[in-house]
């Protein structure tokens, strides 16, 4: 029994750079058995340093195409360009105008601020329910049981289908009123 373990010691080996090599039996108890070193990672960047390399790239490009013919072209701002310039201002004066015409600023901010943070809790309600264990699976499942009762309920038959779009056009007339 004393032969096998000392034969086995005898006989150890490591791995360094993929290949094997043999240790003797007083080399292999005097040392710790370690694990070869692993290269570097490769640099990470951030997503904003790619976009400002992928925007460089571009720019390069561009300025290769202009001056590959050896002329340089000068792009005079068309309607649409000029449109979006106009667009921020016209919206910004429609605001205010609308905002002047309010009668009661107080209530109508405090229902702003009151949007902003349910819309903030629900945004915090559904990340605690998506990191539970079984809730959104069931959810999913039942997600998908409502859709296929929907489906056969209202959009197989034509009669159903008919009686559907019907609804929906009665809803549409009731919230737009008939014009």
């Amino acid at each position: 029994m004393a032969s096998t373990t000392s034969s086995s010691l005898s006989l150890s080996s490591t791995i360094v750079d993929g290949k094997t090599t043999r240790q003797s039996a007083a080399a292999a108890s005097s040392q710790c058995v370690t694990l070869p070193t692993l290269p570097p990672p490769p640099a990470v960047q951030s997503r904003a340093a790619r976009a400002t390399a992928y925007c460089r790239k571009m720019a390069r490009n561009v300025v290769s195409m202009a001056t590959s013919t050896g002329e340089v072209v000068t792009a005079e701002p068309t309607t649409a360009e000029t449109a979006t310039t106009e667009l921020p201002s016209e919206l910004v004066q429609k605001i205010q105008e609308a905002w002047d015409k309010v009668d009661d600023k107080y209530a109508v901010s405090s229902l702003g601020v009151a949007a902003f943070i349910l819309l903030w809790s629900s945004t915090g309600v559904i990340s605690a329910i998506d990191r539970l264990p079984l809730i959104p699976g069931v959810l999913e499942l039942v997600g998908i049981g409502y859709t296929g009762w929907f489906a056969y309920k209202n959009l197989i038959f034509k009669p159903d289908r008919e009686a559907l779009i019907a609804k929906i056009k009665d809803l549409y007339q009731d919230i737009l009123g008939s014009s």
